[in-house]
């Protein structure tokens, strides 16, 4: 929690910060945990990231509970709503800041940046080949990138790449202006941009079938959930030649082992899981927060509710 509103909320009430991330080593607190911090404190109204929202904590007096995720994973809604309890998410928070690795990622691996930057650094400039033979790529402009899913994130990376003078395509059954099927958007592609929901109807939904589809030289960016892809699949469309390369911010289980595939390709970027990772998150999502709070105490009905039902009891 950061930024100008953090001082409204002050003048809302006593605040306690506690936040996970500054712990060292990292702490979440499970149901339990969290509710003897309930207890010590004597909080009415609760704000968690990671840290686990259920069973005891909703036996607590709280007026609201507020989960800074676009989607409160970390917080039994169900439960919450049976406690009469309103949840507040914050949808969006990171959207301009994964758009941003987003892009970042892109060039990154058009352009050869992990494999330029290790020869510098190893001092394996010249040999057989010059930089300019080893590193050529087309330029982006003017090439055609196909996102899928058009919510905050795809959005946020749409104008971005229509600046850098990108045709934008997407595919999204729940955006009518995305006007593309997968399929239809695989074909015409230079660039697939992963940005769908991780849910079960998004698992897989980019494997064999998926990379065999997309043209020679495609390259492939997933800033949302590795989920969304077959590992095993990409490793085998890159390790053909097919793929011009991939950039990743998230794998399973947040960590490769070292002898990972994945590990050996020059035309692959992996970051561990930062597209959100920025100050400014932390500022929107306390903007979300203070002002979905400020409504329920209110009487309102907060825009960022997750279970609007619960108002009216």
């Amino acid at each position: 929690m950061r930024g100008p509103d953090l001082d409204r909320l002050r003048a809302m009430a006593e605040v306690v910060l506690d936040p996970w991330i500054d712990q060292v080593p990292l702490r979440v607190w499970g149901p339990d945990d969290l509710a003897a911090r309930i207890d010590e404190t004597g909080a009415r109204i609760v704000v968690c990231e990671a840290d686990f929202c259920s069973g005891p904590v909703f036996e607590r007096d709280l007026l609201v509970i507020g989960s800074t995720r676009g989607d409160p994973t970390n917080v039994d809604v169900d439960g919450a709503t049976e406690a009469g309890i309103p949840v507040l998410r914050a949808p969006g928070r990171n959207a301009d800041a994964v758009a941003e690795m987003t892009v970042a990622l892109l060039f990154a691996v058009n352009r050869n940046l992990r494999a330029g930057d290790r020869d510098m650094r190893t001092g394996e400039v010249f040999g057989d080949t010059i930089p300019y033979q080893r590193f050529r790529a087309w330029q982006l402009a003017g090439r055609t990138v196909g996102l899928v899913g058009l919510g905050a994130v795809g959005r946020a990376t749409k104008w971005r790449l229509e600046g850098l003078g990108m045709q934008v395509v997407a595919t999204d059954p729940y955006a009518d202006d995305a006007t593309h099927s997968l399929d239809d958007l695989l074909a015409e592609s230079d660039v697939v941009s992963m940005h769908a929901p991780a849910s079960p109807e998004t698992f897989g939904m980019i494997g064999r079938a998926q990379f065999a589809a997309m043209g020679d030289g495609t390259i492939y960016l997933n800033t949302a959930r590795a989920g969304l892809h077959d590992t095993d699949a990409l490793v085998e469309a890159l390790s053909s030649g097919r793929l011009g390369g991939a950039g990743l911010d998230h794998v399973e289980g947040e960590v490769l082992p070292h002898d990972h595939p994945l590990l050996e390709f020059d035309n692959v970027v992996l970051t561990p899981h930062i597209g959100g990772a920025t100050y400014d998150v932390e500022v929107n999502q306390t903007t979300m927060m203070v002002d979905g709070i400020a409504a329920v105490l209110a009487g309102e009905t907060p825009a960022n509710l997750a279970n609007p039902e619960v108002m009216d009891r």
